[in-house]
């Protein structure tokens, strides 16, 4: 038998038979089919779906092994312990404890296995990756290195259970949140964004169209814009737009958002509108600590002296 408890985006799920794990894993990650599994499993899920971004963690004592059809979406992994399989492409890949990896390529079935597992997840649509680099693929299951690795498990754990949860009605935040996530994601496993720009994406890195991204974003900054909005505000691709910031300005499309919004938060402080916390939230910093070492460097000032002497 399994039960199911629903609080707000979060789902929490035991299973204690062998079909209602299986029930639970086709559930969570698209149909599979079970090959094998051990008679008495007890399992322990809990479901966490942020936007478009999903966290799973599951733990208990199960040997399961299925065959899964695409799931259509990123699903990247840390293990914590036991042992988890996949199996795609012709290639066996074993994870053990520590370990992040990347499951399987979305558009493709795959052999997978468990025993014993503490396995965290994260699932993200490609949807979501295009609104930080169009188009990009990824294209290993490894992260490129132990230390990336190391980054890419904590951030995720700080964002899950520190940002997300704090901050879901703040839509800038959770933004900000999700297209860190990203970044850093694509930072750690190997992905298609080193490409070369194309002669098409340079010949559009023009002062025109760094004109429209530029009063696109002044004009929205208080949204929640990213940077494929801002490339289709001017027309262009997101790299020719990455190509236009960085010639004309020496900067990149978010950070130049990030800018309009400090500025924005200064103009708030000056008119005391709110604790500092507040206006910090207000334009998209989850962590004041952050919001202040920003607003120091850009302003030379605390962000609460500011506010006291408006």
């Amino acid at each position: 038998m399994w039960t199911r408890i629903v609080q707000h985006v979060e789902q929490v799920v035991e299973a204690t038979e062998l079909d209602a794990a299986h029930e639970v894993l086709n559930a969570t990650y698209g149909h599979m089919r079970l090959k094998s599994g051990v008679e008495h499993p007890h399992i322990w899920m809990s479901s966490q779906v942020n936007g478009r971004v999903r966290f799973d963690e599951l733990h208990g004592r199960i040997g399961i092994e299925v065959t899964v059809d695409p799931m259509h979406n990123y699903v990247f992994g840390h293990a914590g312990a036991g042992m988890v399989y996949y199996g795609s492409g012709g290639e066996d890949r074993f994870w053990l404890p520590g370990e992040v990896f990347l499951s399987a390529p979305p558009d493709s079935s795959f052999v997978g296995a468990i025993v014993d597992p503490r396995l965290s997840t994260v699932t993200l649509p490609q949807s979501v990756i295009d609104e930080v680099a169009d188009g990009a693929r990824f294209t290993g299951f490894r992260p490129v290195s132990s230390p990336a690795a190391t980054t890419w498990w904590s951030t995720c754990v700080h964002l899950r259970d520190e940002v997300l949860t704090r901050f879901e009605d703040n839509p800038l935040v959770t933004a900000n949140a999700t297209h860190l996530l990203v970044a850093i994601t694509l930072a750690t496993f190997p992905n298609t964004t080193s490409a070369e720009p194309t002669p098409a994406d340079r010949r559009d890195a023009h002062p025109k169209s760094l004109r429209r991204a530029v009063s696109f974003i002044e004009n929205n900054a208080a949204r929640d814009i990213s940077a494929a909005d801002v490339a289709r505000a001017a027309r262009v691709s997101i790299r020719a737009l990455q190509l236009a910031f960085r010639h004309h300005l020496d900067t990149t499309p978010m950070a130049y958002l990030r800018r309009v919004r400090l500025s924005c938060a200064h103009d708030d402080l000056r008119a005391g509108n709110g604790s500092v916390t507040e206006i910090a939230a207000r334009w998209g910093y989850a962590r004041p600590s952050v919001f202040a070492a920003h607003y120091r460097a850009a302003y030379d000032v605390a962000p609460s002296t500011t506010l006291r002497s408006g």
